[in-house]
C-alpha cells in the first residue's frame, strides 16, 4: 500500500455532500464555521504566561491568528504546506498533473499531512522563540494545544470548501482583519490597557487642536482604506473578453480573463511565507548567524505607516531603503506564486482550453481543436497572471506605507475575499433561480 493510500485511510476527512447544498444551507454552514473560528480565538491556551506573549501584529493579520489562544498559529502551517508542495511540484520533485482529479486528490492528501506536521513544528518554534512562554511543566501541553488549534482550522476549511461558500482560509483572514479594523476604530482605554481607538484619537485631537495628529493618525488611514476598497472593486471588473462560439450552432459567447485573474492568492501566499520566515528567524537569536539573518529579514518585513512617520520625523536608519527592498522582493514573490497558483488551481491555458473544449466551445474562424484554444489563451493568461500579481503586490505595499486601517495587505485581502464571496453567492442564487424556473415550466 502506498503512503498516500495509507494516509487517506488514516487521516479523517470531511465527507462530501450527497448533493450540492443550496445557498441557504451554504450560508448556514459558513456562518457556523465563522462562529467556531471566533470561539477558538477567545479560548486562551492553558499553561501560558500571559505577560510573556510576544505581540506580533503582522503575524496575526496575515495568518488569521490570535496570539495566546487556540488559533495562535492560525492558517500559517496550512498555507506554508501549500507553498512547499507548489515549489516541489514546480521543480518536478513531485510529478503531478493538476488537470487529473487523482493527482489533485494526492496533492490534497500531501497538503493535509504536511500541514499537520508543520502545525507541531511551528508550535515548538513559537515556544522556543518566546511567542508562547509556558508555565513550568506545561511545555508539551502548550505545544499540543497550539498545534491542535491549527488542525481544527484545517478541517473547518474543508467544511467550508464542501458545504459553504468560498474557502475557509479566505473566510478566516477576512474575519480576523475585520475584527482588527473594528477594534482599532472603537477601542476604548478601559478595555484595551489604556490604548485609544481612532474615534478617541480624533476627539482628543479636536479638543487639543492637534490637526497634524488628526490628519496623519485618523483621516489619512480612513481615506487610504476607502481608496483601497474602491480600487479593488473597480479593478475586479477589468477584463479581456475572448470571443467563442458554442457547438455547431455558431452561437456567440465570451470567456472573460480578468486583470485579477489569480485574485489575491499571490498576496496571501507571499505574506504568509514572509510571516513564517519572521517566526523562524527568531531561532537565530544568540547565535553566530544572528546579525546576518536579521539583516536579511529586514527586507521581508513591511514598513507600516512610513509616510506619516517620515512627516513627523520619527523615521530612523535606512527605513526607506528597507521599504523599497521589501517591495522588490514582495512583488517578485507575488509573481512567482501567481504563476504557481495558476498551475495548481487548474487555471493555466492548457486546463482552461480543455474545459472549454469539453463544453463544446471553440474560437470563431478556427477548427474545433484544443491546441487552437490553448494557443489563443496563451496570448492572455500568462501576461494577465504576471500583471495581476504585480498590481496586487504594489497595492498592498503602498497602502501599508500610508497606514491603512488593518494594514494594506489586510485590507486588500479582505476586500478581495468579500468580493469573491459576493460573486459566489450571486452565482449560486442565479443557478437556483434558473433551476426553479425550469422546474415550474416543466410542471406547466
Amino acid at each position: 500500500m502506498s503512503f498516500i493510500n495509507l494516509m487517506q485511510k488514516i487521516l479523517p476527512s470531511v465527507k462530501d455532500p450527497i448533493k450540492v447544498p443550496n445557498l441557504k444551507k451554504k450560508l448556514i454552514w459558513t456562518g457556523l464555521v465563522l462562529a467556531v473560528f471566533f470561539i477558538l480565538g477567545n479560548i486562551e491556551i492553558i499553561g501560558v504566561a500571559p505577560e510573556a506573549l510576544l505581540q506580533l501584529e503582522y503575524l496575526q493579520l496575515v495568518m488569521a491568528s490570535q496570539l495566546g489562544t487556540l488559533i495562535t498559529l492560525g492558517i500559517g502551517p496550512i498555507v506554508l504546506a501549500s507553498i512547499i508542495l507548489q515549489l516541489l511540484v514546480g521543480v518536478k520533485i513531485f510529478n503531478l498533473d493538476f488537470s487529473n482529479p487523482q493527482d489533485r486528490a494526492k496533492f490534497g492528501i500531501w497538503q493535509k499531512v504536511l500541514a499537520i506536521i508543520l502545525a507541531f513544528v511551528e508550535a515548538i518554534v513559537s515556544v522556543k522563540v518566546g511567542m508562547l512562554v509556558p508555565l513550568p511543566g506545561m511545555t508539551m501541553l502548550v505545544i499540543l494545544q497550539a498545534a491542535l488549534g491549527t488542525i481544527v482550522l484545517l478541517y473547518l476549511d474543508e467544511v467550508v470548501s464542501k458545504y459553504g461558500i468560498g474557502s475557509g482560509i479566505g473566510l478566516f483572514i477576512a474575519a480576523g482583519v475585520s475584527q482588527t479594523i473594528l477594534w482599532r476604530i472603537f477601542m476604548f482605554p478601559a478595555i484595551a490597557n489604556g490604548q485609544v481607538g481612532l474615534i478617541g484619537i480624533a476627539i482628543n485631537a479636536i479638543k487639543t487642536g492637534a490637526l497634524t495628529t488628526l490628519l496623519l493618525s485618523v483621516i489619512i488611514p480612513i481615506l487610504v482604506t476607502l481608496v483601497v476598497f474602491f480600487v479593488i472593486v473597480y479593478v475586479e471588473g477589468m477584463h479581456v473578453n475572448i470571443p467563442l462560439t458554442v457547438g455547431r450552432s455558431g452561437m456567440g459567447a465570451k470567456y472573460p480573463v480578468k486583470l485579477l485573474y489569480v485574485s489575491n492568492m499571490p498576496v496571501i501566499l507571499a505574506s504568509t511565507l514572509f510571516a513564517n520566515v519572521q517566526l523562524f528567524v527568531n531561532l537565530a537569536k544568540d547565535t553566530a548567524l544572528e546579525n546576518l539573518v536579521f539583516k536579511i529579514s529586514e527586507f521581508l518585513t513591511p514598513q507600516y505607516d512610513l509616510i506619516s512617520k517620515t512627516i513627523l520625523g520619527s523615521v530612523t536608519g535606512n527605513a526607506w531603503l528597507q521599504a523599497f527592498g521589501y517591495m522588490i522582493v514582495f512583488v517578485l514573490v507575488c509573481v512567482i506564486f501567481g504563476k504557481f497558483w495558476v498551475q495548481v488551481g487548474g487555471q493555466n491555458s492548457e486546463s482552461v482550453a480543455k474545459q472549454l473544449q469539453s463544453s463544446g466551445m471553440s474560437i470563431p474562424g478556427f477548427r474545433r481543436d484544443q491546441r487552437v484554444l490553448t494557443t489563443v489563451l496563451k496570448r492572455y493568461i500568462p501576461t494577465i497572471t504576471i500583471l495581476g500579481s504585480i498590481f496586487v503586490g504594489l497595492l498592498a505595499f503602498f497602502s501599508d506605507l500610508t497606514g491603512a486601517i488593518g494594514s494594506g495587505i489586510g485590507i486588500l485581502l479582505t476586500v478581495g475575499i468579500i468580493y469573491r464571496f459576493y460573486e459566489q453567492m450571486a452565482k449560486d442564487q442565479m443557478f437556483e433561480s434558473s433551476a426553479l424556473v425550469k422546474q415550474l415550466m416543466g410542471k406547466k
